[in-house]
């Protein structure tokens, strides 16, 4: 009877493969595509917060300047000094101030925010495979 048990498991193979030089180098190639990996992420990261970084102040005198240059700043005081005179033509000064914005000043600081933000955000959801890249690398 015994001899049937060891006929049965013995065509069974071990649960974890032997570890050989093979399956080291296969280890040892896959960790470096994940080094290399993680150091185009980081890269990545760091360019895109530093131009967004750079840019921002470009982008915020740009929309000063064309605040300022459109007028808007005089529609809005016009407003709020002659507050009764704004009720009653409302839909006039509306207008007024909308088509005086400055879209594109507008746009750019908005799109310069919103990288800034994002990158921030992408490099604290993934800090953990970059502090590991950091580490692993000194």
């Amino acid at each position: 009877m015994r001899k049937d048990y060891e006929k049965l498991f013995s065509n069974l193979s071990p649960l974890e493969p032997p570890k050989g030089l093979f399956d080291r180098i296969i280890v040892a190639i896959r960790k470096e595509q994940e080094l290399r990996k993680t150091r185009r992420l980081l890269f990545g990261f760091l360019s895109v917060l530093i131009i967004s970084s750079v840019m921002m102040p470009f982008s915020w005198k740009l929309l000063l300047e064309q605040a300022q240059s459109s007028g808007i700043l005089y529609f809005i005081s016009a407003a709020f000094g002659n507050f009764g005179v704004f009720l009653s033509l409302w839909q006039n000064f509306s207008l007024a101030i909308v088509e005086s914005l400055p879209i594109a000043a507008i746009v750019i600081f908005t799109i310069n925010i919103a990288l800034i933000l994002f990158t921030i955000r992408l490099f604290l959801h993934r800090k953990k495979l970059l502090f590991s890249f950091l580490t692993s690398s000194y």
